[in-house]
């Protein structure tokens, strides 16, 4: 073991609701994913503080039909387990379809179809017995309270009668459950609170997987309420694992919010966090009963850092990096990557981002404050309406780009920003070349969006603020996406846009990653 530090949180930007199992000394965790597909972005560690992503467990619009949501809707919560020699996932695609799960013989192979389970609600729990039992759990925000009954895991069929276990300890309107066996006591985990600033994890025992839960003394056992000031808020939704020293941890959510003027909001998303729990007379106590850090201390497990992922997506493969994403099952005559051999080719659809629908766009989380997004375009708009470029993206209300676009004197290059009800070009200028290098950079409180001149400095043209592409302004579950987007603004564009590369880099304080130390 090793005494050491680490950084919170494990997995920045948009991962909420982090679900977590061990097999051997490896360590999986999945986060939901929403209107993004593929969905489940699935990780994995040796140490618990540095994560490498594997892939997604819904990969096929078979498994993930997004096609009837809008935004902030579809994947929520996932649990993931692993039993029987298998792993399991099951998850929730609300207003797509509800609860079902899927099973892989390993996260990184295919996973298979999904087995539908009946019933409404959302967050989704699997616990399986030493006798062999499945146990199916879900919140009920109609009738309150953790609701659960015994599950056929070979068709998904919900067994025996239905049984309230929780009705919560401050908040009946309680979710995110997740049942464990640890020692002699049957353990349930549940949130409560809210997602926001009044988020906690509240636990209750029983000798039975059916209950009674007795509730916790020193609930709630996590939460970050009433630390007005602190860096990290909204701390809830956590998942327990044992590793291989038997100590335990949890994962959760948390958001970081940015303080601009009198007003706080956090527009990266919902990120994933770690803290150690141990037990004291059969209660889970996290982090000692102390608040949650941005620097840790802990006994982690053997460090085992990975790769840092490359700057560049020079778009060279057959298949997109796990790192990115489509809004809603992506169109595929929309993109290929076959078409020209090195280049992501993207063809305008008649849809905007202005529109909670699939899109010409390929997107990945921003994950740092300081951060820049640069990619080089090669784009000619047959006609107006056309264009294509560089977005920040947090809904289809609330976004900000830099594209090329033909206006009554030609192509131009311009930046324009949506809020809410109000959509306004900030800046253009005329552009005469087919080529552009376009770039997006990013701090706390701005993004300014801009073109590489030729000697390569940097040509802002506007700015966004981060508060109005924020959680508390634009609503939702998500955080910001940098996206290559191409639009035909009401009908097919008839000219392709191609981009050769794309850069992301962490700058400034962001270019620490987590350490194990």
């Amino acid at each position: 073991m090793n005494m050491g530090s680490y950084r919170n949180p494990i997995l920045t930007g948009f991962h909420p609701d982090p679900t977590i199992c061990r097999v051997g000394e490896d360590y999986y965790l999945a986060t939901s994913s929403f209107e993004y597909f593929p969905g489940v972005p699935l990780f994995h560690s040796r140490d618990l503080a540095h994560w490498r992503p594997i892939g997604h467990a819904l990969t096929r619009r078979s498994q993930l039909d997004l096609s009837r949501i809008g935004s902030s809707s579809g994947i929520f919560a996932p649990t993931l387990r692993h039993f029987g020699g298998k792993f399991y996932l099951f998850t929730t695609n609300v207003g797509g379809g509800g609860h079902f799960y899927v099973t892989a013989d390993t996260p990184e192979s295919p996973w298979s179809e999904p087995v539908p389970i009946e019933g409404p609600g959302f967050d989704p729990d699997i616990f399986v017995d030493h006798d062999g039992t499945a146990y199916f759990c879900r919140e009920d925000m109609e009738k309150g309270g953790i609701h659960q009954w015994r599950l056929d895991l070979t068709t998904g069929r919900l067994l025996g009668e239905e049984r309230v276990i929780w009705t919560g300890h401050e908040d009946r309107l309680c979710e995110g459950p997740h049942l464990y066996r640890i020692g002699e006591w049957y353990v349930l985990l549940a949130a409560e609170g809210g997602t926001h600033r009044g988020h906690m994890v509240v636990a209750g025992r029983s000798r039975s997987p059916k209950g009674p839960f007795e509730s916790c003394p020193h609930n709630p056992i996590l939460t970050q309420r009433g630390r007005v000031h602190h860096p990290i808020q909204a701390t809830g939704h956590g998942d327990l694992v044992q590793d291989t020293q038997g100590r335990w941890w949890m994962v959760f959510l948390g958001i970081r919010p940015v303080q601009r003027y009198y007003n706080a909001s956090h527009h990266l998303g919902r990120e994933t966090f770690l803290a150690p729990v141990f037990f004291q007379d059969g209660w889970p106590v996290v982090n000692g009963g102390h608040a949650i850090e941005l620097a840790m201390k802990a006994d982690l497990p053997p460090a085992h850092p990975w790769p840092a992922p490359p700057v560049r997506d020079d778009f060279a493969g057959s298949e997109l990096d796990s790192c990115w994403n489509f809004r809603f099952n992506p169109d595929p005559a929309s993109w290929s990557l076959r078409e020209r051999r090195g280049w992501l080719r993207l063809h305008g659809l008649a849809r905007t981002l202005d529109e909670p629908s699939a899109q010409a766009f390929v997107g990945r989380r921003q994950q740092h404050f300081h951060c820049r997004a640069t990619a080089l375009l090669e784009f000619t708009p047959g006609r107006a309406g056309e264009e294509a470029g560089l977005c920040v993206l947090m809904n289809e209300r609330h976004h900000a780009e830099v594209f090329l676009a033909r206006g009554a004197a030609g192509v131009e290059l311009c930046v324009r920003r949506r809020i809410g009800d109000l959509s306004a070009v900030l800046a253009q200028r005329p552009w005469s070349a087919p080529r552009v290098i376009i770039e997006v950079r990013a701090n706390e409180h701005d993004w300014s969006l801009g073109y590489i001149e030729e000697a390569g400095e940097f040509r802002p043209l506007a700015g966004a603020s981060t508060h109005y592409l924020s959680s508390e302004v634009a609503g939702g579950f998500t955080g910001t996406y940098i996206g290559m987007f191409a639009t035909g603004s009401g009908k097919p564009a008839s000219a392709p846009a191609d981009f050769d590369w794309l850069d992301y880099k962490a700058e400034g304080s962001d270019i620490t990653t987590p350490i194990c130390s």
